[in-house]
């Protein structure tokens, strides 16, 4: 039956054993949550949240003295309500710097850092938790309202330049500026790395998405491809020519390897003939991006998808359009994101417009007669 699954359901199967896992070391209200917004939210949400809650219990157990004689799922509904304001800007200060402590573990602890950005999203998964709890009677207020989120400062989106792009796909197809171990792979791989980097600058794939496809969702008859989204849905998209012709040519070679049980139609294949992992996908892109943009050090798969958005809305100025294709359900998303691209449309524009010449008045000249 394991094998009949598709990539996604395989994906969220393991993310539901590890949701369930974490939930029987939590508070029994962790796991009613989970429950009661399953039907809502997508597993890698729930598994965030199953982390994010763990790290809060940990924190109230090890650093509040009046909890620290409970294991974590002892917790009832009364010692969640005795939760106050002091113990969550405590759990703020606390996630700047604190070290990971992981029961039964002989490993050496790890420090954590937290900036506001992830500050702020393991406080919203506290929020989230309490507004269930409030809603269904189990505490008397959400008191995880009266601690502020952090404010949030947008960083400019990075992406590639048309020579650093160009730059990435010499650098796949070539190899040159790579240390002789990395050429040595990259004979190996030339073709799919080449495959990897098109599709990702000519449709803005997500990663995810990206190593999900399998050989029988591409059809270089019609240079399309069928994704899954986040969610599950499925949705057809195109690539333009240049795209189609480093897929055949990579297919070509795909069709020829033997791939292990169980990945026989993955698309991208690892070196040990298995599907490629996004981890695997993050190195690569950020191989390449090292030679071809070393003033950038910070590029992502998500990044390429960037690049491809701000190509596209610089070439048709239709947002709708650019939403769509990314994927976003929203195309409040897609502006938030994309902001700085309106910017440069708006200073076009004030480019373009010309007004007529006229007369200063205070200027001592004459204005022209009409003859």
């Amino acid at each position: 039956m394991a094998d009949q699954m598709s990539y996604r359901e395989k994906i969220d199967a393991q993310r539901i054993v590890q949701i369930r896992s974490v939930a029987r070391e939590l508070p029994p209200a962790c796991g009613d949550f989970f429950s009661a917004i399953a039907v809502t939210t997508g597993t890698f949400t729930r598994l965030a949240y199953a982390i994010d809650l763990k790290t809060f219990f940990q924190f109230l157990q090890t650093e509040r003295v009046r909890f620290s004689h409970k294991p974590l799922y002892a917790f009832t509904d009364d010692d969640l309500a005795q939760v106050n304001q002091s113990d969550l800007t405590a759990y703020v200060e606390y996630l700047t710097f604190y070290y990971k402590n992981e029961p039964d573990s002989d490993a050496p602890l790890k420090p954590m850092v937290n900036h506001d950005l992830s500050i702020k999203r393991k406080l919203c998964s506290i929020r989230s938790f309490y507004d269930y709890l409030f809603k269904n009677g189990r505490v008397p207020a959400n008191v995880t309202t009266l601690v502020p989120l952090p404010k949030i400062h947008e960083k400019p989106i990075l992406r590639l330049t048309q020579s650093e792009m160009q730059r990435m796909l010499e650098q796949a197809a070539t190899g040159d500026g790579m240390t002789a171990r990395q050429q040595a792979w990259h004979k190996l791989t030339v073709k799919r790395d080449f495959a990897l980097l098109s599709l990702f600058l000519g449709t803005g794939v997500r990663v995810s998405e990206c190593v999900g496809l399998n050989i029988s969702d591409v059809n270089l008859e019609n240079n399309a491809f069928l994704v899954t989204r986040k969610g599950g849905n499925q949705v057809v998209l195109y690539f333009p020519p240049e795209v189609a012709e480093a897929l055949a040519d990579y297919l070509e070679d795909r069709e020829k390897m033997e791939a292990q049980p169980g990945h026989e139609d993955a698309l991208f294949l690892s070196m040990q003939k298995r599907r490629i992992t996004q981890r695997a996908v993050q190195n690569l892109v950020k191989k390449y991006a090292a030679i071809a943009a070393p003033l950038k050090p910070r590029i992502s798969p998500h990044k390429l998808r960037s690049t491809f958005a701000t190509n596209l809305y610089n070439k048709t100025g239709d947002i709708y359009l650019v939403a769509d294709v990314l994927g976003h359900t929203s195309v409040d998303t897609t502006r938030k994101h994309y902001a700085d691209m309106t910017d440069e449309r708006r200073r076009m524009a004030a480019e373009q417009v010309e007004l007529p010449t006229f007369y200063d008045v205070t200027s001592d000249d004459t204005p022209p007669t009409k003859e």
